[in-house]
């Protein structure tokens, strides 16, 4: 909404005006929602989403070109960089992954995880998918706590 100078006004996004979404299998695997929470208003560039997954759901291996921060607000997740050991998250956890930093996120094996994903946009683009993460990767992975 503009004023009568042109300038925008505060934009209020009401708890359930926005549709949930399924996690698309092209990046996901199990059974993921997305619920949208913002998008970037034009300078900004910053978008979010509350993400849940369940248990045994992941992300594929993926990169954000200017980098992302996730905040965990409920149950228990793995997260992973390329080349190290995943990292168990937990309710308050804030992980931050670099630019290009290829990597995935989910829950454990037996419990859901909700997160809060933000990222920003380069020219308009916010994510790189890449390969699945396999079952062997998911199951096998080195674990630090």
């Amino acid at each position: 909404m503009a004023s009568s100078e042109g300038i925008k006004q505060m934009d209020i996004k009401r708890s359930g005006s926005q549709p949930s979404a399924k996690g698309s299998a092209e990046y996901f695997t199990g059974t993921v929602r997305i619920d949208p929470l913002f998008e970037a208003h034009d300078p900004a560039r910053t978008a979010g989403a509350s993400v849940t997954f369940e248990p045994g759901a992941r992300t594929a291996w993926h990169t954000h070109p200017l980098g992302q921060t996730l905040i965990v607000t409920a149950g228990c997740g793995w997260v992973q960089r390329w080349g190290d050991p995943r990292e168990e998250i937990r309710p308050g956890d804030v992980i931050w992954f670099s630019p290009g930093e290829k990597h995935w996120h989910g829950a454990t094996a037996t419990t859901a995880m909700t997160h809060i994903a933000i990222q920003e946009q380069l020219d308009g683009k916010t994510v790189d998918w890449m390969e699945q993460v396999s079952d062997e990767q998911y199951q096998v992975a080195k674990v630090n706590k």
